[in-house]
């Protein structure tokens, strides 16, 4: 067994971090907010005062951060992983951020000496407790095997996407599918409500017909149809927007700097930053569901 540290302990990195622990892993896990290091440890995670004790003996480094911002500052500087990582550690990068970012953390990673892998996930709160993540990994083949090794406690899948990069901006693509499909789920779920259709009952239909999608497996935004939706704990994320915008909105970008048009991910972006304006950015992703209500209001959701 291995021993790993752990850097960003929310709402992926608790669970993600407790299953190599069950796995038999010895892990050290680093927050800067208490609360997180504390639910950290009642998963056995062994937790710790900065990233440089996290690093102590590690085999490899995990980080699952909320924004491009915090990666970057995490690994840079005289308190970052690189001032500290062994050489032989295996840098890992879960947060979803921008292709430029991970570029970066490839390029300076194998300057110093360190072998990086971009490591997305996909599977949200529900995958990562479940242990059902599909990690995406990109990087040096060598770096992919070993990489592959950490990971599988974790997954329920682990594709190796190819070069530096290739998880990322897989995951990228993949998230704003996610989001389109969201939309087409909050459409549907509000007009079958309003022609009077039993949301079970649809929702059964949908299941085993063509409309359905993960969103509509997991986060149906109708209360007592999904026991994951968050429609059911008054629409807390588990997804928040405020994560959603970012990641729809690196989607956007990179169709911008790729010439390729994506009118429906823009029509999703407009949505989660209305919401954002709306003071909404800490309540799950599925609240798009309120555009498409009649008048705004929703089964399951008390403003």
């Amino acid at each position: 067994m291995s021993t790993i540290a752990w850097i960003g302990l929310g709402h992926m990195g608790v669970p993600m971090s407790a299953r190599l622990v069950e796995a038999g892993h010895t892990v050290h896990g680093y927050d800067i907010a208490p609360a997180c290091l504390e639910a950290a440890a009642a998963h056995g995670v062994i937790t710790v005062g900065s990233v440089a004790e996290a690093l102590e003996g590690a085999d490899a480094c995990f980080t699952s951060l909320p924004m491009p911002a915090h990666v970057r500052s995490v690994y840079d500087g005289p308190d970052g992983i690189w001032a500290h990582a062994a050489s032989r550690t295996l840098l890992l990068d879960t947060s979803t951020v921008d292709v430029e970012t991970s570029r970066w953390c490839h390029d300076e990673s194998a300057a110093r000496g360190f072998a990086f892998v971009d490591s997305p996930v996909s599977g949200g709160t529900a995958g990562a407790e479940a242990h059902s993540l599909t990690f995406m990994l990109g990087g040096e083949p060598a770096a992919l095997e070993r990489a592959k090794a950490f990971t599988e406690p974790m997954a329920g899948a682990v594709i190796l996407c190819g070069a530096a990069t290739a998880g990322i901006a897989s995951k990228l693509v993949n998230n704003m599918m996610l989001f389109i499909s969201m939309m087409g789920v909050a459409e549907g779920s509000q007009l079958a409500e309003q022609l009077g259709l039993d949301p079970a009952v649809f929702w059964s239909v949908a299941n085993v017909s063509s409309g359905q999608s993960w969103p509509q497996r997991t986060w149906y935004p109708v209360p007592g149809v999904v026991p994951t939706a968050a429609a059911n704990h008054n629409f807390d994320a588990t997804f928040s927007v405020d994560l959603a915008r970012k990641d729809c909105s690196l989607a956007v970008q990179a169709g911008q700097s790729t010439g390729v048009h994506l009118p429906a991910a823009t029509l999703a972006l407009s949505q989660l930053d209305q919401l954002v304006e709306e003071g909404l950015g800490g309540k799950d992703c599925s609240l798009v569901t309120r555009f498409a209500s009649p008048d705004g209001t929703l089964r399951g959701w008390t403003p």
